[in-house]
This record gives structure tokens, sequence and C-alpha cells, in this order.
């Protein structure tokens, strides 16, 4: 490498981003030392002062006083990752000194969760970032960060938040393309309301009853967890909408029409009938349609599902191409009163692929009517998986269910298979 140009090393070790290869590389000799103001990149992985010997203190220190040798070296720095424990208190010197150059910044912040002294404010400093991404903060207030003009990726992951942090934060950077608030302690309500906002994750953690105020007239792409009241406006470009409920119940959904809609995923514990009648109205164009609720009722009271019309289901969903649907919700689909409506010129005209989960031997007959029409009236299947799932019946009536969904599978071999 001495018979290499200045410009070709210089190139090779920008390369470099990990803070061990690159001081195993400085130590090398002085002109590549010199090749410290040239780098764009800088990462210091989780465990990178854990090999020192010593106590979590003294790894904080050396880990203070590293970071900030290198990021002061880094004239050029545009990408800054600490993973690693260090002291809040340092990270406005560091984030002043490459305010000019730096464009993505990702921090895990344990350390200093709790940001009583607000150091995390200093990010606001950094008016040239585009990308940020936080760990395992605590944030109970609005960030002082002013309006982030550039910003247009915004992620915060393993959080405790104030729904006054997560209003604040989002609406300091009003240009957002992307955004993911991902295992994330909640209560309240979130309100979002961003004009260029094209990916959207929202993960909210717990069993409290977290509100969410959306609007967004650009997403295509919106997947929310842990929201028992959802107001969406705008949509008119949404491709992916996947709203589920780990805990608790989905009480209320409120939105306008999805014409634009591909895939649709419903999933929770519990949800209102309501709110399952308003989405499923809303996405009458949706090709992908995923339905796996285990329960109905409102508040604490858990009901089935009621008749739910297979005729008028596919008829108000006539673009469906895959549909997959879960337990009880398939039992809904397995009325007599529906199937006495099938006529002749009822057809499914694009449903392609189909993925059944029976979990009950109840009302077998009824159900084993449905996958027959299913099967006979989608002129386009190609595949039906019948998946049975935690079958807990001990009577023979599940062994005679069994048998018959195999006789099934068997008269519609090529087409039907069982998980």
């Amino acid at each position: 490498m001495d018979a290499l140009p200045d410009g070709v090393v210089q190139h090779i070790l920008s390369q470099l981003s990990n803070a061990r290869d690159v001081a195993a590389c400085a130590a090398v000799a002085r002109c590549w030392r010199d090749c410290m103001p040239f780098l764009p990149s800088l990462y210091f992985p989780r465990g990178a002062f854990e090999s020192v010997g010593v106590g979590p203190a003294s790894a904080v220190a050396a880990a203070d006083d590293v970071i900030g040798r290198m990021v002061d070296a880094a004239a050029r720095l545009e990408e800054l990752v600490v993973y690693c424990p260090f002291s809040a208190s340092l990270l406005p010197h560091w984030l002043a000194a490459r305010a000019a150059t730096l464009r993505v910044l990702e921090l895990r912040v344990e350390s200093a969760a709790d940001d009583k002294s607000g150091h995390l404010d200093s990010i606001g400093v950094a008016t040239s970032l585009e990308e940020l991404r936080l760990w395992a903060l605590r944030m109970t207030r609005a960030p002082a960060w002013g309006q982030m003009e550039r910003l247009r990726v915004l992620e915060v992951v393993g959080a405790v938040l104030e729904d006054a942090a997560v209003n604040g934060a989002v609406a300091a950077c009003p240009n957002l393309t992307d955004l993911a608030l991902l295992g994330c302690e909640c209560a309240g309500e979130a309100v979002i309301s961003l004009a260029h906002l094209e990916r959207c994750r929202l993960d909210f953690v717990g069993s409290g009853n977290t509100s969410l105020r959306f609007a967004a007239p650009r997403v295509s792409s919106l997947e929310v967890q842990g929201f028992s009241l959802i107001y969406l406006q705008g949509g008119n470009r949404l491709k992916h909408l996947t709203i589920s409920k780990n805990t608790g119940s989905v009480y209320h959904v409120e939105m306008g029409k999805l014409p634009e809609l591909d895939h649709l995923s419903l999933r929770g514990v519990q949800w209102s009938w309501g709110a399952i009648s308003s989405v499923l109205q809303c996405a009458g164009e949706v090709k992908h349609l995923v339905m796996k609720v285990e329960f109905c009722g409102d508040y604490d009271t858990l009901q089935p599902f009621p008749e739910l019309d297979l005729v008028e289901f596919f008829n108000s969903h006539p673009k469906l191409h895959k549909f997959e649907i879960h337990g009880a919700m398939f039992a809904a689909l397995c009325q007599k009163n529906s199937l006495k409506k099938l006529d002749s010129r009822f057809v499914i005209p694009f449903l392609e692929h189909v993925l059944v989960t029976v979990r009950s031997p109840l009302n077998a007959e009824q159900k084993l009517d449905t996958l027959e029409s299913l099967v006979r009236y989608s002129v386009r299947l190609r595949r039906m998986v019948i998946r049975i799932s935690q079958m807990k019946n001990c009577h023979g009536a599940a062994d005679d269910f069994f048998a018959e969904i195999c006789k099934f599978a068997y008269m519609n071999s090529g087409r039907v298979c069982i998980e």
C-alpha cells in the first residue's frame, strides 16, 4: 500500500466505519492516521469497550474519551452510530462539532434514558440531519428540537414516551417520509399529521386504551398496533394497511374509502363488530385480505361473531386475489342462511389463494359447506390451504371432522391441501 497514491489510500480507509477497525488502522502509520478527517461514517458497537476489564463506569468513561476524540478528528463525518453506553452530557459537544456535515444519527441512549437534564434536546443543533434513530429512551415532554426541516426518517425503538413527547417529536419533523415508533410504551392520544409521510409503522405496547388520530395524504403503507380507537383521514394512496392489537380491544375505527388498497390485515384478540364492519366497508377494492381476530364484542364482554353473509361479503370485495381467515371469523361465514342464497349467477371472480385456519369441530357440516362453496365458486382458485390448529375437542367429533376434511382435500387434489 506504500506504492498507492494518497487519494487511493484515503478512499480505501474511508470505507471503514467500525470504531475498532478505524483505531487499528490509525495505529499503523501516521499517513493512515491522517485519513481520519475523511471518514464519512463511525459505528461504535454495543460491546466496543467491554474488553477493557473494568467496571461499567470506567467503560463509559473510556467510551466518552474515544468517541469524543474520533468525532473531533472526523471533520467530514456524515453518519454517527453509537450503541455502546455513553454520557449524555457530552452529546451536545459531539453534535455541535459535526452539525454542518452530519446526515445520519443513531443512538442507543439507555444510559441516559431518563433525560431530565435535556441533553437529547441538543439533537436539534444538527439541522442537516436526514435520518434519526433512537433506541431505549425515556421522554416525558416534547423535545426542544425546533424545526428539523431536512429530516426524512425518524425511528424510535423500545422507548417509554408520554403522548406529548410523541406529538411534539413528530411536529418538529414536518417533512418526514418514513416514521417508525416500535415497541414503545405510551398512553393517551397520539396525533400524527404529516403532509409528506409515505411509510409509517406504529407499534405501541401495553393494554391501555390509546387512541390515534392520523392524517397523511401521501401515505402508502401504514401498520398500527396497540390502539383501541383509530381515526384515519385521507388514505387515497394507501396500498398496505395493518391494524392489530395483541392485548385489549379495538373499539372504534373511522376512515374514508381506500380506493388503492391492495393489502389489508386485521389482527387481534377482540374487536368490536362495528370496527370490523367499518374497515371492510372502506376496503372494497382490496386484493389481499387477512382476518385473524379471536372474539367480537364491546369492552370486556367476549362474544362470537355475527352472521357474515358469504355472497354479500365476496360481492362487496370483488377484487380479492388472496384471502386468509382464522378460527371464529371463518365460523361466521359458515351460516346456513348465507349458503342458501348461493345461485348459479354467483361467482368469486379473481380469488386464487385461500388460507383457512380451523380450530373447532363445532358446526362441522356448515364449515364443510363453506369450504366446498369457496372451491366451487372461485373460478380462478389455484390453492386452498386448510390449517388445523390447536384443536382442543377430545371427542370423536374432532376425528370425524378431520376425516371429512381429508376426504374433501382428496376430492379436490391439486388445489386443496391440509397443514
